[in-house]
């Protein structure tokens, strides 16, 4: 995703979002992906920790420098990481999308019209992105509960 949007963002070094969103999956490769709605502070924690392991066994100068990217990412207060943030939601919901409905919980029939709502509003392209995923999954649920309903 970071790669097919980042030309909508010219202010973005797309070399940094992209390491971004790589040291994210560091975390990820070690805890799995906890969705966000049951995500708790110790999971941040042990992602966290998880991501400084394994920065450990890289070079010197890529350990530092992917440190100092995961601590941005944290303060999400540049345009790569306020960037990286929405897109990392807006998969979640493009990956809800493209799941069959009957996996999804109760919450994610809600949650996946909001989720990543907040992360996107800066940006206009990104607010259009989100509102995009909502119809789909509008469309999503409807369909399902339609052919059940037949």
């Amino acid at each position: 995703m970071a790669i097919l949007v980042a030309p909508q963002f010219p202010e973005v070094d797309q070399e940094k979002l992209i390491k971004m969103c790589l040291i994210h999956d560091f975390g990820e490769a070690v805890t799995g992906d906890i969705p966000s709605f049951y995500k708790t502070a110790q999971d941040e924690e042990h992602e966290a920790t998880a991501v400084a392991e394994l920065l450990k066994l890289l070079p010197e100068g890529i350990t530092q420098e992917f440190a100092a990217l995961f601590a941005e990412m944290a303060k999400r207060n540049t345009a790569e990481s306020k960037l990286f943030h929405a897109l990392d939601n807006l998969e979640g919901v493009i990956s809800h999308n493209e799941a069959p409905l009957e996996t999804w919980i109760p919450l994610e029939h809600t949650e996946n019209l909001t989720y990543g709502t907040e992360n996107a509003a800066y940006s206009e392209y990104l607010r259009n992105l989100r509102e995009e995923l909502k119809q789909d999954s509008i469309k999503k649920i409807s369909n399902t509960l339609y052919r059940f309903q037949i």
